[in-house]
């Protein structure tokens, strides 16, 4: 397998974040994850140590808050849903203005947005700074089973091979004079994804049956090895060490 495409993700730069190796950030994205999950809800002022702490991983990154934001689109329907929370909630009413509001229902919002927008945050900085090939090797360095990065491996390949292909099937219906426009265009927009089904799956099988020419075996080979040294891996960690550390503090702080 070649070497992957360049993804609307990444931002191409020379930070010291984008030189760490990127099973490093992988390790150290979990555990700030799981350093944010398992914070209490009621510490507030953890989640803004931790908002800091990302905030300035940023920073030293040089990726634009921008295209950070755009990115972090993909959290809209948890904020949707954590917005209706304190309506829907059942438990004991506070009245916020005009509004009687589920008590266990804010904190419930709070605690999706806080939790899920620092997580959300930590892994859109993480496909920014890494290239999508990189993190595949990742998977692969820290053992996960084979279906699963070979899965990783050629959805992040053959993507855009297929939505390429998708879009040759636009322009040629579009060439006919059709245009979508109403639900009775519907049976011949299922007709186009039923036909890429079928395109994408025979391309499969040949590329299946080309790897097989070549000696697969199960695994998928890599130029080289992952390398980190131990300074590397200091830099990596020094974020969720810190937001450990702030997760145990607030865990002290709450305790009787």
């Amino acid at each position: 397998m070649g070497a992957g495409h360049g993804h609307h993700l990444h931002y191409h730069g020379h930070s010291p974040v984008h030189r760490l190796p990127a099973h490093a950030k992988l390790v150290a994205l979990l555990l700030f994850v799981a350093a944010v999950v398992g914070t209490p809800r009621q510490a507030l002022w953890a989640f803004a140590g931790y908002a800091v702490l990302l905030l300035g991983a940023m920073v030293i990154a040089r990726v634009p808050a921008a295209y950070l934001l755009r990115r972090m689109i993909v959290e809209l329907p948890f904020v949707v849903f954590a917005v209706l929370l304190p309506f829907i909630a059942v438990g004991p009413r506070v009245a916020v203005g005009p509004l009687s509001l589920s008590e266990a229902g804010l904190w419930g919002a709070w605690a999706l947005l806080s939790k899920g927008t620092l997580g959300v945050g930590a892994a859109v900085l993480l496909g920014a700074t890494t290239e999508p090939h990189e993190l595949v090797r990742a998977l692969d360095k820290l053992r996960l089973p084979q279906p699963l990065v070979q899965i990783a491996a050629f959805m992040l390949r053959y993507l855009e091979v297929i939505l390429a292909e998708l879009d040759r099937m636009r322009i040629a219906r579009e060439s006919r004079g059709f245009t979508a426009r109403s639900i009775r265009h519907w049976p011949v927009l299922a007709a186009t994804l039923g036909a890429l089904f079928i395109r994408s799956y025979e391309r499969g099988e040949r590329v299946h049956l080309a790897m097989l020419s070549r000696g697969y075996t199960g695994r998928m080979p890599f130029a080289a090895d992952l390398v980190a040294t131990r300074q590397q891996w200091l830099t990596a960690l020094a974020l969720p060490l810190v937001g450990a550390g702030v997760c145990a503090t607030a865990w002290a702080a709450g305790m009787p």
